[in-house]
């Protein structure tokens, strides 16, 4: 119930936060785009330090902040953009706008932290807690993880249709409104179901490994009061000094370095490549899918076939690893998904496609970096679809032409969605790997600096978007999305025969299960 609530709130916001930054920089997406590079980049930079914080300190005390952070940053966002809606022209009246630029910053800064803060509550919960509350039960767990990833798919379904209809049926006034008061109210509900959760698990208030802090003198045996003591004291306020400085630099390289050392450092990875991709329902796909003609009613149940199959897929995972065993699982899930994906490969080279290597993949960043604002036809590209087509041309916007065949597009598109079950199962599996296989002491900084890896392959794929955005060349970044996810499996399978060896492809046979590796720590000198 709690992870439904929170999850319920974080969709209606992510969803909401981009139609409002739309909204207000006249229907361009440079704030959303701002917004996303932000928001990837403190995650990149900060994964494996929100999860040193976590492994550091008590469970409910990680729960309990991170979820007041996060939805007390929400509900301040979302009154800030009420107060924007509201008096928006007196704000750009005032100081030739700078006021309402200075709003603009603020809404950005505050929806990051609370975005950092999420990112703490899911490791913290769907990393940590899941685990000690399913305590060795390897089935267990995996029916809890299906289950935690049921709700996620639902929840990104129906969150955004309802405050999708407030918006439509309402205002942006009253979007924010009701996003806000739904966190204040749910914030205090989640706040119970925790202490709950907590209360009936008494395992979660001993946390193995945590690390102590200021033990020298202690080691030492120093007498209280002594020379020695004094001088000791003003030795350690000095180094403590330029420790403190320097600690999150070197938490960020202690915490790649442990991600780096786990026995399942390649199967981490190869789910990182999976995210550098364009075969998926964002606005690149949706982008793509315009221009070829599929209007907003066909997207949508496009999406929720997409969602079913990933329910389906989810589905799959719990009966496979009954089947054939968890990291058997990660194999069949892997072949799955890339068959599906062939049927996008196909779709690049099928009637309809405008695949055309002889039209230059920079063509559309060479004109916008050249200043070129007269166009001579009507600019179709993906930046000029995601951008609300700002861009000048010497005659007004043309509709785009009817296509002569839907062959293509609808290869691409029974490709991306029949993979989604393989796909998922394979989340599933990697994620559960992690529970499973790394030490209680490092799992937040290790999923930390797993989510920072996720984050840095999607920055990847909307960079190749970026230089190479007009449909002509989307057939390209079809075949480099595919390889990505093609090396990703093959890491994957190098991590599954190295566990399993020709054990892998015999179904039945029982695995062995991978043993967790503790970093060991570098040695305290005085």
């Amino acid at each position: 119930m709690g992870h439904a609530l929170s999850t319920w709130g974080d969709r209606m916001w992510n969803f909401a936060v981009a139609v409002f930054l739309v909204e207000l920089y006249g229907n361009s997406l440079l704030l959303t785009a701002v917004y996303g590079l932000v928001v990837a980049g403190s995650v990149l930079l900060l994964g494996a330090i929100i999860g040193d914080w976590v492994d550091r300190n008590p469970r409910l005390k990680v729960a309990q902040t991170s979820l007041v952070v996060q939805n007390s940053c929400v509900i301040t966002c979302g009154i800030l953009l009420m107060v924007v809606f509201q008096f928006r022209d007196e704000l750009v009246a005032l100081h030739n706008g700078w006021i309402l630029t200075v709003c603009y910053i603020l809404v950005i800064t505050i929806a990051n932290v609370a975005n950092l803060a999420s990112t703490a509550t899911s490791i913290t919960i769907q990393r940590d807690w899941v685990v000690v509350v399913a305590g060795q039960d390897s089935s267990k767990l995996a029916d809890m993880n299906a289950t935690v990833r049921i709700i996620d798919q639902l929840t990104n379904i129906l969150a955004p249709m309802l405050v999708g209809q407030i918006m439509a049926f309402g205002s942006h006034f009253i979007g924010c409104g009701f996003i806000s008061g739904w966190n204040l109210c749910s914030m205090c509900v989640e706040y119970a179901l925790l202490w709950k959760v907590y209360q009936l698990t008494p395992a979660l208030a001993l946390k193995g490994g945590q690390k102590e802090q200021q033990q020298e003198l202690k080691q030492l045996n120093v007498p209280k009061g002594s020379y020695k003591n004094l001088l000791l004291d003003l030795y350690l306020q000095q180094r403590g000094c330029c420790y403190q400085v320097t600690e999150p630099l070197r938490t960020f390289k202690a915490g790649w370095v442990a991600y780096y050392n786990q026995n399942i450092f390649f199967a981490g990875m190869s789910l990182a490549f999976l995210y550098m991709t364009v075969l998926g329902f964002d606005c690149i796909t949706t982008g793509y899918a315009y221009t070829q003609g599929l209007n907003g009613s066909m997207l949508s149940l496009l999406m929720g076939a997409s969602a079913v199959t990933g329910i389906c897929g989810t589905v799959a995972f719990t009966w496979i690893r009954k089947k054939c065993g968890l990291i058997r699982t990660g194999f069949i899930s892997g072949v799955a998904q890339l068959s599906c994906l062939m049927l996008c490969i196909i779709s690049v080279f099928a009637p309809g496609s405008p695949f055309d290597l002889s039209v230059s993949p920079f063509r559309d960043l060479y004109t916008h970096l050249m200043g070129e604002t007269t166009l001579p036809e009507a600019d179709h590209s993906l930046t000029s679809i995601l951008t609300g087509g700002n861009t000048t041309t010497a005659a007004p916007p043309e509709e785009l032409p009817p296509l002569t065949s839907y062959m293509s597009v609808s290869l691409l598109f029974a490709g991306v969605i029949a993979a989604r079950v393989g796909l998922w199962s394979f989340d599933l599996t990697v994620t559960q790997l992690i529970q499973e296989n790394v030490i209680e002491s490092e799992r937040g900084v290790v999923n930390g600096v797993q989510n920072s890896m996720n984050y840095l392959l999607d920055l990847l794929h909307f960079i190749l978007v970026i230089l190479a955005p007009n449909p002509e060349a989307f057939g390209l970044l079809v075949i480099i999305s595919v390889s990505f996810v093609a090396m990703g499996h093959m890491m994957y399978f190098g991590f599954a025969f190295k566990n399993l060896g020709s054990r892998l492809f015999l179904c039945c046979s029982p695995e062995q299960k991978v043993e967790a590796v503790e970093t060991p720590s570098p040695p305290t000198t005085v």
